[in-house]
């Protein structure tokens, strides 16, 4: 009975850590930036699939699968899936700024010592596992969505008609079809990616509180926006390269085109073979 009282306790602490300019601040930041860069990750998502089969389109580098996909559809084509990423990028920096900041908090308490390197990884870890489990339907549908071919060229005789025709028809389909476990697959390699995060965010702050330790500079001190862009840059830099299998994994166990019978044995046919048996 004890124990339950200090587990309520202790979540009602981090609640009341919780400030609502840290979910607005996330939410504008995702968006802004995934409505840039969303061309980017669908060319991105449609490499890490690609098997060299007849039912995908065959991209020989960047600049010729920008201009096949253009050629074909335009460029509303390089934004196939923005809708989800728009909502599921808003919702996942929205919630995780929102949870991180206030873990951040509960953890320092009423200690006047920065945290440790650990205490920040475990902290973004947290808020990644909260942030996945609320927002994985979103991510396969923005996966689907962006794997969508209207039409096929060169030596690809198939033609493949749309399946969804939108985020929430994708929501619906998928879930009509393919229950509940269809709008969780890739969430395990999701899991794994959740140390992408917690790396990053590790790796921003400890940046910033040795530069600022550098300059003799209080932890609490405003940079500059170069500084900042700084670090976020070298800090994204880090945690994709270390953690950059997992979004293959996770791509491909999503992709509605391709039949995997779990992480393990996705993992096994890409390292073997490089793709799924035709």
């Amino acid at each position: 009975m004890a124990e339950g009282q200090e587990v309520k306790k202790a979540i009602g602490s981090v609640f009341k850590q919780l400030k609502y300019e840290h979910l607005v601040a996330g939410i504008s930041g995702g968006v802004l930036s995934t409505l840039v860069l969303h061309p980017l990750d669908l060319l991105k998502i449609r490499f890490q699939v690609n098997d060299g089969r007849k039912e995908r389109p065959s991209y020989r580098g960047l600049v010729q699968a920008t201009k096949s996909i253009t050629s074909q559809n335009g460029v509303r084509g390089l934004y196939q899936g923005v809708v989800p990423n728009v909502v599921g990028a808003g919702a996942s920096w929205g919630f995780y700024f929102f949870f991180y900041n206030a873990l951040k908090t509960y953890m320092q308490g009423t200690s006047t010592e920065p945290l440790s390197a650990g205490q920040h990884m475990l902290a973004a870890a947290q808020s990644g596992v909260l942030t996945l489990t609320m927002t994985n339907p979103i991510w396969v549908v923005k996966t689907r969505l962006c794997l969508q071919y209207e039409g096929l060229q060169g030596d690809v005789s198939k033609v493949q008609v749309k399946k969804y025709r939108g985020m929430v028809d994708a929501l619906w389909k998928v879930y009509h079809f393919e229950g509940v476990t269809g709008l969780y697959k890739g969430f395990i390699p999701g899991l794994f990616g959740v140390s992408h995060g917690a790396l990053q965010f590790m790796a921003y702050e400890e940046l910033k509180k040795h530069y600022t330790s550098y300059k003799g500079l209080s932890p609490t001190v405003q940079l500059g926006a170069m500084e900042y862009i700084t670090f976020a840059a070298v800090s994204k830099m880090f945690a994709v390269v270390t953690t950059y299998p997992y979004q293959v994994v996770r791509s491909r166990l999503q992709d509605q085109h391709s039949q995997y019978r779990g992480v393990w044995d996705t993992i096994l046919k890409t390292f073997r073979v490089g793709y799924p048996p035709k």
